[in-house]
């Protein structure tokens, strides 16, 4: 996280150079959060969940799963999460030009790297972030220990509904019919 006076938006990231590609730039709150290229274990957990949702989406036909997409909720709000999962009927209405989510996935999919910042960013200020503009389900996952936290948002807000382990399986009521082991997922 770099702190200033100053808050970030994205106009600020539009005219930043990309010097060497393995920098991540997000925004929360005007706070800009700069994180280098993550773990390959961090990847491979995020690819895996990414082709499990994939499976399922074209056998359902009811949405698709995206990898590190660009989510601009505002111009102080802007992040790249690891996975999201969006239904068709919103995906046709919140796509801007350049081909970032201007609305909330209904699912997001956050994989920690390791370090208490990365953990802080996305266990707290990217939980209050994705429960503000209403994420309909949040999942942090933890390839280090090969948990999945899943939140549901429920009375306003995201709230904890459970944590998975190797053993268990990953189901959703958003997602009709997915069942994916979680222990392949960390493979």
């Amino acid at each position: 996280m770099v702190t200033t006076t100053h808050k970030w938006t994205t106009r600020d990231l539009d005219v930043m150079p990309d010097d060497d590609g393995w920098k991540r730039l997000e925004i929360i709150d005007g706070e800009l959060y700069v994180t280098r290229a993550p773990h390959i274990n961090h990847q491979g957990a995020g690819g895996n969940i990414h082709f499990e949702l994939e499976a399922w989406s074209r056998r359902t036909k009811l949405g698709k799963p995206f990898q590190t997409p660009g989510v601009i909720f505002t111009p102080t709000d802007a992040v790249i999460p690891d996975v999201v999962w969006v239904s068709q009927a919103r995906l046709n209405n919140c796509i801007d030009d350049a081909g970032h989510f201007t609305a909330a996935p209904e699912l997001v999919v956050e994989i920690l790297s390791p370090g208490d910042r990365n953990h802080q960013r996305d266990q707290e200020f990217k939980l209050k972030l994705y429960s503000r503009h209403a994420v309909q389900e949040y999942w942090i996952v933890n390839w280090q220990l090969k948990t999945i936290a899943v939140y549901r948002h429920q009375d306003g807000m995201l709230q904890l509904v459970g944590t998975l382990i190797e053993s268990d399986s990953l189901t959703s009521p958003l997602l009709p019919g997915f069942n994916a082991a979680i222990g392949p997922l960390f493979q």
